[in-house]
């Protein structure tokens, strides 16, 4: 089965602590069934000063990864969180092609 969520996603977080949050997912980890969303999740990171690696120190925010159960798809057409099916598309002799994603609500499919 294709994956639902892919990167360059839009999606809305629907629960946690940034409930209600939209991003663009950076990177998917299907093995741990997480996403990493921008500006989502936002932690602090305190690192050391390397003058060899040209690194300051000081403190850095950066995204930790959300599970996948906590965002939902935002839909391009509806503008708005949807849930997502899947459609195969079939050449005309009958032999299939891809399995696109669709919106449930609109029916659009999702792939550019």
């Amino acid at each position: 089965m294709p994956a639902l969520i892919k990167k360059e996603d839009t999606v809305r977080v629907i629960s946690g602590r940034d409930k209600g949050k939209t991003g663009r997912v950076l990177e998917v980890f299907p093995d741990k069934h997480r996403v990493l969303v921008e500006h989502v999740m936002m932690s602090k990171k305190h690192t050391r000063p390397n003058p060899a690696k040209q690194i300051k120190g000081g403190i850095a925010e950066r995204e930790t990864p959300v599970d996948m159960s906590n965002v939902m798809l935002v839909c391009p057409t509806c503008n708005a969180p949807r849930r997502m099916g899947f459609r195969e598309e079939r050449d005309p002799q009958g032999r299939r092609l891809r399995s696109a994603r669709v919106c449930r609500k609109c029916h659009n499919v999702l792939e550019k």
